[in-house]
C-alpha cells in the first residue's frame, strides 16, 4: 500500500505556466522572495519532515475564507483529466507569502471582501502549508467522513470543528487569483488521495504495535531446553505422535522420538543409558511441564539432617560423659572408703601384733617355743574385692600365676550375676572382672593342665568352664539343682565332677557335652555335698587307690574309682553330724574334717585323719578304706557360716603339715602345726574368714585368706 501511494500522479501545472505570473507573483518577486520550486515532485512533498501545523484559528486580521463547492459532475471529469497529467509540483497554485501581517481582525460581515488577504508562514513550512490549506478548505462532509486526516499534521488539541462553529474554524485566506486558477476537479483529486493518506495514517496510529515482552528474552537457555525433546531438539506437544512420554528412568521425550530410537539396537536410555524398552514408555498427559527448582530446599534439608545428625551425636557424647563422670565419681568413693578400711585395719594389725607378742608366752607357750627363731606369714597386701560383700570361694592357677576370688557384678543395675575376678599373683596387682554365673558361686577349681580352665559351681544349676586367656565361657553343663562344690579328676582330665544339693555326685565327660555319663548316688542320707576332692593313685602311699573324696552335713565317703566309669564307695567314720568342710593333701593322704560346735564340743573342731586301706582276703576288691583320727585342734566356740579351711604341707620342706581354719569368734584365720597341734599364727581379719588358698610363686610361699569383701595375702619368711 505505501508504494501505491508513493506512485500517485498530481495534475500538471502547463496551464498556470502558460498563464504568466499572478499578481501574487509577481508582488513576491518584488519584494525578493523566491517562489516554490514548480517542479517539486509528490515524493519530496511525502518525504519531507512534517511538523506540527500552527494553529490558524482567530489570527488578527486574517479574513474567513468561504468553504469551496463543486458539482458531481465536474468533479468525475476533473478527476478523469487529472489522471492523464503529467506529475507536477503544485505548489504554483499554493503561494503562500513567507511572512505574516499582524493586520486587525474583520469582522463576520466582511469575508466578501478579504481576496487580497494573506495568510504568512515561514519558509521551512511552506510544503507543509500547502497541504494544511487544503485539508482546512476540504468541505465539512469530506472532513466528518474521513476523521483521521487530522493526525497528517496537526496535533490532537488543534483538530477540526465543524464549519457552523465560527470560533473554532480555521481562516485560510487565497488570493483571488489562484482561486481563480484552481480548478474544482483538481481540488477534488487532491481531496480524495489526501482522504486515502488520512486513513493509511489512522490505521496506523489505531493499530497497536506487538510488544516484545523483555523478560521472555531474557529466559535463559537452560530453561527453555526443559521444553524440547532430548533426542531432536524440537519442543514436544501434548497430542499427536510427538507428544510427551517419558522412560522408567525418569527422563522425558517426544513419544515419537523414543520410540524410533528404543526401535534400533541401543535399547537404552539416551540420556543415562540405562536399559529400556518400548514397553517402559509412559505417555504424560500433561498441558504444560514445568519443574520448580528445589535446589536450595534440598540444600537446606540435607544441612539440617546434618545438623541434627551432628546434634544427636552430641547429646549422645554428653550423655555418656555424664555417665561415665558418674562412674567415676563412685569409683572415687569407693576408694576413698577402701583406703580409709585399710588405714583402720593397718592401726587395728599393730595393735593385734604387740598385744600377741607380749602375751604370747602366757597363752600359747607351745607355739612360742617351737616358733622360736623360725619363719613365719608376713603380710603382704589386701585387695577389696567387692564393695557390697558376698564373696565366696577363690582357687589359684599355677599356670597362670593368677588367684581367681568369686564375687557379684560391680554394676549389678547394668550387668547382674555372679563372677570373677582375677588377681595377678606376679606383681599382686588385681584384674578385671568376668561374668560367668547368674547366681551365687559356691565351688572353683583348677587342673593341672596348661590351658588355664576354670570349673565352677553356683546355685543357678549350672557347671561351667571358662577360659582365662580368652575371659569367655566354653562349655556349660545344666543339672536339674543347685550345684555346691566341684573338682577335676587329676588321673585324667576329660572328667570333672559336680556335688549337688541332694546328696548326689554328677561324672561329666568334657568330650561329651549334652549331659553327664554317671551319677554316684550316696546310699545313706541326702544331705548336700558341701565339699569334693579328688586323691590320684599312688602306689607307696598308705592309700594306693585313686577315687573322689566326698564331704556332706552328715559324714563322708570315699568313692574308689575302679576303672574310668566304676566307682566303689567307701564310708569314712566320722562324728556323726555338724560337718561343715572336708579337704585333703594328695601326697600325705590326709585329711582335714571340721566340725560345728555341738553338745558334746562347744568350740570349734578341726580334726586332721589320715585315710588308710585294709585288705581283708586275697582277693583283690576285697578292700576296706578309712580314715584314722590324728590330731583334733579346736578354735572359737561360734561357727554360723560354711566356711573352707586348708591342709597342706609346710613351706620349710620339712615334712610337716600345716592346717588353717577361720575363726568366727575372732574374725581371724587360725595356724596349726598338724604334727604337734601347736598354734602357730593368728592372721586377723576385718570379717570372718570363708575361704584360704595357700599357693607358690617363683619358690615364695604365699597363704591368701578370704572375707566377704577383701582378701589378704601373707608371704611366708
Amino acid at each position: 500500500m505505501a508504494q501505491g501511494l508513493m506512485d500517485v500522479d498530481f495534475p500538471p501545472a502547463a496551464e498556470g505556466a502558460e498563464r504568466g505570473a499572478s499578481p501574487a507573483a509577481d508582488r513576491d518577486e518584488a519584494a525578493g522572495r523566491r517562489p516554490a520550486a514548480a517542479h517539486s515532485s509528490w515524493d519530496a512533498f511525502v518525504a519531507e519532515p512534517r511538523r506540527p501545523r500552527r494553529a490558524l484559528r482567530n489570527l488578527p486580521g486574517a479574513p474567513r475564507a468561504a468553504p469551496f463547492s463543486s458539482s458531481s459532475a465536474s468533479s468525475a471529469s476533473s478527476q478523469r483529466a487529472a489522471r492523464a497529467r503529467s506529475t507536477a509540483s503544485l505548489d504554483s497554485y499554493f503561494q503562500v507569502s513567507r511572512t505574516q501581517p499582524t493586520a486587525a481582525s474583520h469582522p463576520a460581515g466582511h469575508n466578501d471582501n478579504s481576496s487580497d488577504e494573506t495568510v504568512v508562514l515561514s519558509d521551512s513550512e511552506s510544503s507543509n502549508s500547502s497541504s494544511s490549506t487544503e485539508e482546512e478548505e476540504e468541505p465539512a462532509g469530506i472532513l466528518e467522513e474521513a476523521p483521521g486526516i487530522v493526525g497528517l499534521g496537526v496535533s490532537g488539541s488543534n483538530q477540526m470543528e465543524p464549519p457552523g462553529d465560527d470560533s473554532n474554524e480555521i481562516d485560510i485566506t487565497v488570493t483571488a487569483a489562484q482561486s481563480k486558477k484552481v480548478r474544482e476537479g483538481e481540488i477534488e483529486y487532491l481531496g480524495s488521495h489526501l482522504l486515502e493518506l488520512a486513513s493509511i495514517f489512522s490505521f496506523f496510529q489505531t493499530t497497536p504495535l506487538k510488544k516484545t515482552n523483555p523478560v521472555a528474552s531474557l529466559v535463559p537457555l537452560e530453561e527453555e531446553s526443559g521444553d524440547t525433546c532430548a533426542i531432536c531438539f524440537e519442543e514436544w506437544t501434548n497430542a499427536g505422535e510427538h507428544r510427551l512420554a517419558a522412560l522408567r528412568c525418569g527422563h522425558l521425550f517426544g513419544y515419537s522420538c523414543i520410540e524410533r530410537w528404543l526401535k534400533g539396537q541401543v535399547g537404552k536410555c539416551p540420556q543415562c543409558n540405562k536399559k529400556a524398552k518400548r514397553t517402559d514408555i509412559v505417555v504424560l498427559y500433561a498441558r504444560t511441564l514445568k519443574a520448580l527448582d528445589t535446589t536450595e530446599q534440598e540444600n537446606m534439608k540435607s544441612s539440617l539432617e546434618k545438623e541434627q545428625v551432628m546434634r544427636r551425636k552430641a547429646e549422645l557424647e554428653s550423655a555418656q560423659s555424664r555417665l561415665q563422670l558418674q562412674v567415676m565419681t563412685e569409683e572415687c568413693s569407693k576408694l576413698r572408703q577402701q583406703v580409709q578400711e585399710l588405714k583402720a585395719l593397718l592401726v587395728r594389725h599393730k595393735a593385734s601384733s604387740s598385744q600377741q607378742s607380749s602375751s604370747a608366752r602366757s597363752c600359747f607357750p607351745g607355739c612360742l617355743s617351737s616358733s622360736q627363731g623360725q619363719h613365719k606369714y608376713h603380710f603382704e597386701r589386701a585387695f577389696l574385692v567387692s564393695q557390697v560383700g558376698n564373696c565366696r570361694v577363690m582357687a589359684y592357677c599355677d599356670p597362670l600365676s593368677c588367684l581367681v576370688v568369686s564375687q557379684p557384678s560391680p554394676q549389678s543395675t547394668l550387668l547382674p550375676g555372679y563372677g570373677i575376678k582375677m588377681m595377678s599373683a606376679v606383681n599382686l596387682k588385681s584384674s578385671q572382672y568376668v561374668p560367668i554365673h547368674s547366681k551365687q558361686i559356691r565351688g572353683l577349681a583348677f587342673s593341672n593342665r596348661a590351658d588355664g580352665l576354670l570349673l565352677s559351681a553356683s546355685l543357678d544349676h549350672t557347671l561351667r568352664l571358662t577360659s582365662l586367656t580368652t575371659n569367655t565361657v566354653v562349655q556349660t553343663y545344666n543339672a536339674s539343682r543347685p550345684i555346691w562344690c566341684c573338682c577335676w579328676c587329676l588321673d585324667d582330665t576329660n572328667y570333672v565332677y559336680a556335688g549337688l544339693a541332694n546328696g548326689s555326685i554328677l561324672v561329666y565327660d568334657l568330650r561329651d557335652t549334652s549331659s553327664h555319663v554317671q551319677e554316684l548316688v550316696p546310699q545313706k542320707s541326702r544331705c548336700p555335698v558341701v565339699s569334693l576332692s579328688y586323691l590320684p593313685r599312688m602306689a607307696s602311699a598308705s592309700l594306693p587307690y585313686g577315687g573322689l573324696v566326698s564331704g556332706t552335713l552328715e559324714g563322708a565317703c570315699f568313692w574308689e574309682q575302679k576303672s574310668s566309669n566304676s566307682y566303689r564307695p567307701h564310708d569314712l567314720l566320722l562324728e556323726p553330724g555338724g560337718c561343715i568342710d572336708l579337704q585333703t593333701e594328695a601326697s600325705t593322704r590326709h585329711c582335714l574334717a571340721t566340725f560345728r560346735p555341738n553338745r558334746n564340743n562347744n568350740c570349734l573342731q578341726c580334726v586332721v585323719m589320715e585315710l588308710t586301706s585294709t585288705q581283708l582276703t586275697d582277693r583283690a576288691d576285697d578292700v576296706v578304706c578309712s580314715c584314722n583320727p590324728i590330731q583334733t585342734l579346736t578354735a572359737g566356740p561360734t561357727c554360723k557360716l560354711l566356711t573352707k579351711n586348708a591342709i597342706f604341707q609346710s613351706p620349710e620342706d620339712d615334712g610337716s603339715i600345716f592346717v588353717c581354719a577361720g575363726d568366727e569368734a575372732s574374725n581371724s584365720a587360725m595356724l596349726w602345726d598338724a604334727g604337734s597341734g601347736t598354734l602357730l599364727q593368728k592372721l586377723p581379719a576385718d570379717l570372718p574368714v570363708l575361704d584360704v588358698c595357700p599357693y607358690e610363686v617363683n619358690r615364695n610361699s604365699f597363704l591368701a585368706t578370704l572375707t566377704e569383701k577383701m582378701v589378704k595375702i601373707y608371704k611366708w619368711q
